[in-house]
């Protein structure tokens, strides 16, 4: 100072270093001051501030709470003001972002993962700073699989920059409402509400309330419900003191119910302590009128040498139990006594473990080599009593409840039955635990008197009870009802006693001390009352719950109970994931040229079909499978109810559908499709979930399929159902998919797909190629719908095994129940419904031929006896309709043809069993042929027919009709059978006669003696010894009068040439009659 004085003032230079010096030094001296003033002050004026707030609020409470919030709710929004504005101005890139490690989210994992990745993703967008415009885009970053496949669906409904611009609450519910199910929502809220204290837990249940309360904030807000709820979930030992200490902030009621529950727990400690020092000190039981000294006195009592005290009598700790292990007493006195048998003796009063005969049997082995072979090849035996839960629960002797088995909550069975204690095979691969091998495997028998063999046990398991782990051994083996259960060895070993009045069991833990585990009580079977009784009650004010009752599936298929299958779940899921990916094959809509669009008004709906309307447009909105529209088209939308009661959405394309272009892509035979089957024993039947939803719509035709209703005009982007060319695209794209298969083991009818195979091992690998084909195309399927590991499977509308193929006894329920046709149209609609089945039918044209007579336009319809019979045979055939063999390889083909004034009928068979039946009318021209003509027209007719089996191979065709056996060897034929010689030459075949009187069809068909066949071909080479006294015998019965008009012998009588053999013939060649 005095230097700055003398020179007048301070230099720049020296004013410069003098606030450098103090702005260093200054600060730190300032704030420690500070620190320390604030402090003091504080601490002194809180009880003012306290004693104040509860002046006011005994004065006026509630202007004490008014001004509290309001100051509360003006600092908050202070708060939130200024954390809005900070994460407006600082900002971050996306790499700080990055840097943090956001989560991924694949939206497939359920409600509870949602939640948390909200809450950490939450946590990254703060720590890194991140602006709050860049929230939603940084954070859907983070999306992949089905997350990323909806969100992109979002943003091409919404926009990108609207879909990026949404505030993050509004993001936060799109992501909830999506991936956050209303059922496991409330399962959340349910666990969170039903969250209990277990024993002296009170960190455990702390722990688990916060992550229940994080999931469930509604449930939590304001605090008081925070607060008031965490009590509720408290032990009734602290339930109550920390209620009444009313405490005000949830970390208070925290530290309350710590501190309390560990006075709790030094309590029951401290008893114990004093209960077994009581036990120790009381060294004999005292005779009447005398005084026994303790350890350490100084009597004259003598000293006792079993004991090491000074009392007089005999010493009772000489006594020692075998059943409770403790001393003191003998087996005799033991108050745990219960009466146990021997498993060796079968005599009362010790275990097996305990038993003599037992003992000396296995003293005697142990002497020498064979004794050690013999006991080495003795298998253990042990008993497994009861292992049902059902029965568990009307048992006396045996407690259920649910512990910890290796960190694991798992149904546990205390069972006195059992001298073992085993685990269930499923359970144990949950522990991760080693099992040993045993080297003397047991013979476990069980309640139902079966036997199972175990060589493994488990001797790392633990059960936890409250804290403490007590170890046990378990066998395993297959439980029904329970995960685990207790048997004899841990009950003897831990000294256990079930009290069989309270259902509880004492058991001693390590530290000397006991507990008692309480069992769960058998419910009580529900009272049923009167509808008078049950307003009496409601009248009193007694409380009522409205219950809505289902029946579940019992049997319900689960998927990951499915071979191979398991492995695939992402290709079942629930519901459509979002908009399906660009395909090879996109669905378009080609109008006749020239067409205006049409638009249909809407047809009324019933209040409950408009409600079920607007439910279904949300949904397909939420999906994005329909989209608003400003469409010139509009077709209007109806109802359906499905077979399960739930309403289907139509729309009526109709009008649409006339002006459309059919497509001509062809849908497979039905027919050729089983004809792939041959020799597949086991089949696995998939059904895509919506196929018509997993292909999108043309762009330039999505205009098209608009449909107008009360809510709004809307379009598809996604195939629609209804539409003409639906079938034709859905099959072009499933054949280009699945090519490489098709016909090797995968058969596909439109969204049907068919997988079979020979062997199991084949099936495997065929089932796992297609679903990886269905997973790389993703194309989903629905599980409750599919079928796999079949040896039989419906398919198409008929059954299909190892034997062959036949009617669908469901399909043709409603033939058989079919009534009276009443017109030409019911008529028309019947013979389509059954002539889908006629290749199981033989001779079904000619049956049909009074019914089909009845849709001409020209004839009256008249019902009378030939229809009715017509009609009963049909449905009577329907019913025990045959099974059809499926060809096996391209050899031994037989073809049997038959030709009558009616109609045409032929069969084709295989080694004796029935490939295919069929037959039709003949037409008006083909009635005037004659019968060589007639019969020569069956055969073309079966070729034609059957030409992809028959074609290339060769083949025998038997007829009825003699002269036909020489029709490759006859000269002069008409134009007619020319031309039908040119197709029969295309085939290897060699025509058979037989007579009419052998009926080998009818004897084939029955398919029941093998051996029929050979008898027949035997009785025609019988026949041919005689055959030429036939052939005359015929011969002058056509040359009778009444018979020359029938078979058309007109002019050809002085044709005729008798031979040496008095045989006519026609140009050297036998002639036969017809």
């Amino acid at each position: 100072m005095s230097r700055n004085q003398n020179s007048g003032g301070p230099s720049a230079n020296t004013r410069g270093k003098k606030r450098t010096h103090t702005d260093v030094n200054e600060p730190v001296i300032r704030k420690a001051e500070l620190q320390e003033i604030i402090a003091k002050e504080i601490k002194d004026a809180i009880p003012t501030i306290i004693a104040a707030m509860k002046e006011n609020e005994n004065s006026n409470p509630e202007n004490t709470v008014t001004k509290a919030k309001e100051v509360s709710g003006s600092n908050n929004e202070n708060i939130e003001a200024s954390s809005a504005k900070r994460f407006r101005t600082e900002g971050c890139s996306y790499k700080t972002f990055q840097s943090c490690k956001p989560p991924e989210f694949a939206g497939t994992e359920g409600a509870v993962v949602a939640l948390r990745w909200l809450e950490k993703i939450e946590a990254v967008l703060a720590i890194s700073k991140c602006a709050e415009e860049d929230m939603v885009l940084y954070a859907s970053n983070s999306f992949k699989d089905g997350a990323l496949e909806w969100w992109n669906s979002i943003i091409q409904t919404k926009g990108r920059t609207n879909a990026y611009a949404m505030t993050w609450e509004s993001f936060r519910d799109l992501v909830t409402r999506k991936f956050c199910p209303m059922n496991e929502k409330e399962q959340i809220e349910r666990k969170f509400l039903t969250h209990r204290m277990i024993g002296a837990g009170h960190r455990e249940y702390t722990s688990k309330y916060f992550e229940y309360a994080r999931l469930v904030p509604h449930l939590v807000t304001p605090e008081s419900n925070l607060i008031s709820r965490y009590i509720w979930g408290l032990v009734s030992e602290i339930r109550d003191m920390v209620k009444a200490a009313m405490p005000q902030t949830i970390d208070s009621a925290v530290e309350l119910a710590g501190l309390l529950t560990d006075g709790m727990v030094r309590t029951q400690e401290e008893k114990k302590s004093r209960e077994a020092i009581q036990k120790v000190d009381q060294s004999s039981k005292r005779p009447a009128g005398k005084f026994v000294k303790k350890e350490g006195g100084s009597g004259t009592f003598p000293h006792c040498k079993t004991c090491g005290k000074k009392h007089l009598g005999k010493c009772n700790r000489a006594k020692y139990c075998s059943h409770c292990k403790m001393m003191g007493h003998s087996l005799e006195e033991c108050r745990r006594k219960v009466m146990v048998t021997c498993f060796n003796c079968n005599e009362p009063g010790h275990y097996r473990n305990e038993c003599p005969k037992l003992n000396k049997v296995s003293g005697t082995s142990g002497a020498g080599n064979s004794g050690a072979k013999a006991d080495t090849n003795t298998k253990k035996t042990t008993r497994a009593f009861v292992l049902n839960a059902k029965e568990a629960a009307d048992m006396p002797d045996v407690i259920t409840g649910t512990f910890l088995i290796n960190n694991v909550y798992a149904k546990v069975l205390f069972d006195s039955g059992a001298n073992q204690s085993f685990i269930d095979y499923e359970f144990c691969k949950l522990l991760n635990e080693p099992l040993v091998k045993l080297e003397k495997p047991y013979q476990v028998e069980t309640a139902n008197g079966d036997v199972v063999k175990v060589d493994e046990v488990l001797i790392n398991g633990k059960i936890t009870l409250f804290k403490h782990n007590i170890p046990v051994k378990f066998l395993p083996m297959k439980l029904a009802g329970f995960d685990v259960v207790i048997g004899m060895d841990w009950l003897v070993t831990n000294q256990a006693c079930i009290l069989c009045d309270t259902k509880s069991i004492e058991v001693r833990v390590p530290t000397g001390g006991k507990l008692i585990i309480k069992g769960d009580k058998p419910t009580n079977n529900v009272g049923i009352i009167s509808m008078i009784k049950a307003t009496k009650y409601l009248n009193k004010g007694c409380l009522a719950y409205l219950v809505s009752v289902t029946t579940e599936d019992q049997e319900k298929k689960k998927l990951k109970d499915v071979p191979v299958v398991a492995d695939f779940p992402d290709v079942f899921p629930d519901e459509l994931p979002g908009l399906p990916p660009e395909r090879e094959v996109e669905f378009n809509i080609n109008l006749v040229p020239c067409t205006a669009p049409i638009a249909k008004s809407p047809y009324r709906l019933a209040p409950t079909e408009m409600k079920e309307l607007k439910k279904q447009l949300d949904e397909l909105l939420e999906k994005c499978f329909i989209r608003p529209s400003s469409s010139p088209w509009g077709a209007p939308i109806l109802f359906v109810k499905k077979k399960d009661g739930s309403m289907r959405m139509c729309i009526d394309y109709r009008e649409l559908n006339k002006v459309t272009i059919k497509n001509k892509y062809p849908l497979p035979r039905i027919d050729d499709l089983f004809d792939q089957l041959q020799g597949a024993c086991h089949f696995s039947k998939i059904d895509l979930r919506s196929g018509y939803h997993q292909l999108k719509v043309q762009e330039e035709d999505i205009p098209k399929t608009a449909f107008r209703t009360r809510y709004g005009h809307y379009e598809f982007t996604v195939m629609p159902f209804g539409l003409t060319n639906a079938p034709a695209a859905f099959m072009d794209m499933m054949n280009r998919i699945c090519k490489p298969y098709l016909d090797k083991f995968i058969i596909v009818f439109i969204d049907d797909i068919l997988i079979y195979s020979k062997t199991p091992e084949d099936h495997a690998i065929h089932l796992r190629t297609l679903l990886e084909l269905l997973r790389h195309e993703k194309l989903y399927a629905k599980f409750s719908k599919c079928d796999f590991w079949l040896t039989e499977v419906q398919f198409l509308g008929h059954v299909i095994n190892a034997q062959g193929i036949q009617v669908d006894p469901s399909k043709i329920e409603a033939i058989t129940k079919w009534e009276n046709p009443k017109s030409p149209t019911e008529v028309r609609s019947f013979l389509g419904w059954a002539g889908y089945y006629r290749r199981f039918i033989q001779n079904f044209s000619r049956i049909a031929v009074p019914l089909t007579s009845l849709t001409r336009k020209s004839v009256k319809f008249e019902w009378g006896t030939k229809q009715i019979e017509a009609f009963q045979i049909l449905k009577d055939k329907l019913t025990h309709a045959p099974i059809l063999a499926l060809p096996e390889g391209v050899e031994d083909f037989v073809v049997y043809c038959d030709a009558s004034h009616t109609g045409l009928g032929c069969v084709l068979m295989q080694r004796n069993k029935v490939i295919a039946y069929a037959s039709r009318q003949l037409k008006t021209h083909e009635k005037n042929y004659v019968t060589h003509d007639l019969e020569l027209g069956t055969i073309i007719f079966a070729l034609k027919l059957w030409r992809h089996y028959l074609y290339g191979v060769h083949f025998t065709i038997y007829t009825d009709h003699k002269s036909l056996k020489y029709i490759f060897n006859q000269k002069e034929l008409n134009m007619r059978q020319r031309r039908w010689m040119e197709t029969l030459n295309d085939y290897d075949c060699e025509i058979i006669y037989h007579e009419g009187k052998a009926n080998v069809v009818a004897d084939a068909l029955s398919r029941k003696e093998i051996e029929k066949p050979r008898r027949v071909r035997t009785l025609r080479l019988e026949l041919q010894v005689d055959l030429f006294n036939q052939i005359k015998e015929a011969q002058k019965q056509a040359q009778e009068d009444e018979n020359k008009e029938k078979e058309g012998m007109k002019g050809m009588i002085e044709q005729l040439v008798k031979g040496d053999d008095e045989i006519l013939r026609i140009n050297t060649r036998i002639w036969g009659t017809t």
